[in-house]
């Protein structure tokens, strides 16, 4: 009897696309044989929508008449099971179809942040990936610096700010600008695919480079820009009972970094469709040209991100190396990452729809794990209690 997986995708981040391109190939990858493939689709509206007119990429040319074309659905918990329904219902409509396990290919706000993933808890169903407190820290880059350097990993020198205190407290941010030295990168805290990002050489370029960020994200980050900069990323897959590394990648930029358009513009298209490969397509050198050494180094470092970031699923760390003095720096993690990161994993042992196994397998063991659990106790306070005779548990301290 086969699985029924629904992939969750879309979202009204400014990933959109990027996670329609993911969710295309994801969906591709999973063996027929095992699983039912039912597409969800997240409008930027934030509504779900599922049909197979979604495994059509031409569907998503037009995203006023797909929400006209494609029913619009909700989940239902009933009787311990999850369905998927259509929210406009007849006298005998059915479920759409009973959902087994998630799949969520949502990157960004709202999707990969760990607001998707308390939904999926309070249904109760397996889904793949991290749970709501790693997807949020590896979502927000100051939560997750705190947490890595803590934890006595290698950051690059960087600081953060709200950008709407900036006017209120301007030469003390420019003073830390001058400590660390231009050039800095400005980064949104909470998104991905290098959006907002905005390169600074002087105190004029990071003022207008506040005003540009700050439109994606209420806190800003600013780093400490690496001029002779080598670009190295690692998958890693599993959770934190046993996960391995991939191959490294290093990536190549025709910018100062690695800009969206290097992602998912410049080189993916097919000459027929003009279809973008995602991430799959972006120029990089795979296994990465370095020694065995500095191999295993990467590898053992983002095995041990993975590990304190409390990550699940398939993610990929992306490290920043100076090329002059060799120093290795932990740069963030993407916990959705752009096409699943599975051409890191086909140069190993494990194609993409072997990796698509893995995934549903953590997915079920987590949820079976948790049901092992306890979050309550089976007691009911509220059946003693008096309205009029009691002042609960304040009045019970003063009492």
């Amino acid at each position: 009897m086969k699985i029924n997986v629904g992939v969750l995708f879309g979202g009204e981040s400014v990933e959109h696309e990027v996670s329609v391109i993911t969710a295309m190939q994801a969906m591709e990858a999973l063996d027929k044989t095992k699983y039912e493939v039912i597409p969800i689709y997240i409008s930027k509206q934030r509504l779900f929508f599922s049909s197979e007119l979604l495994r059509n990429m031409e569907t998503y040319k037009n995203l006023n008449e797909l929400v006209m074309k494609v029913p619009q659905v909700t989940f239902i918990r009933r009787d311990q099971k999850v369905y998927l329904e259509p929210v406009k219902k007849g006298l005998f409509t059915k479920p759409i179809a009973e959902l087994d396990v998630l799949l969520p290919i949502v990157h960004g706000t709202n999707g990969e942040d760990g607001t998707l993933q308390g939904f999926l808890e309070m249904l109760k169903i397996p889904y793949a990936g991290c749970d709501v407190m790693a997807a949020a820290v590896g979502q927000d880059k100051v939560f997750m610096k705190h947490i890595l350097q803590n934890s006595n990993l290698p950051v690059g020198d960087w600081f953060w700010l709200y950008g709407h205190e900036f006017e209120s407290m301007k030469q003390d941010v420019l003073e830390k600008v001058h400590n660390l030295t231009y050039p800095v990168v400005l980064k949104p805290a909470c998104l991905g695919s290098s959006v907002g990002i905005v390169i600074a050489h002087n105190d004029e370029e990071f003022i207008a480079g506040i005003a540009e960020t700050s439109q994606y994200d209420n806190k800003v980050v600013v780093e400490k820009m690496i001029q002779d900069l080598i670009e190295i990323n690692c998958s890693v897959l599993g959770d934190s009972f046993s996960c391995r590394p991939s191959v490294l990648e290093q990536v190549a930029k025709q910018d100062e970094i690695l800009s969206f358009q290097d992602k998912y513009e410049r080189s993916g298209g097919s000459k027929k469709t003009g279809a973008s490969k995602g991430m799959a397509s972006t120029a990089r050198i795979v296994p990465a040209p370095l020694d065995e050494e500095t191999t295993k180094k990467i590898q053992d470092l983002a095995v041990k991100t993975f590990k304190v970031l409390s990550a699940s699923g398939v993610s990929r760390i992306d490290f920043m190396m100076d090329g002059s003095t060799k120093e290795i720096f932990v740069n963030e993690i993407n916990t959705i990452p752009g096409s699943l990161a599975f051409y890191l994993w086909e140069k190993t042992d494990c194609n993409f729809t072997q990796l698509m196994d893995e995934l549903v397998e953590l997915a079920i063991k987590r949820q079976r794990r948790r049901e092992k659990m306890i979050f309550s106790y089976d007691t009911n306070l509220l059946a003693n209690f008096s309205l009029h005779g009691a002042k609960g548990t304040k009045g019970l301290k003063n009492s």
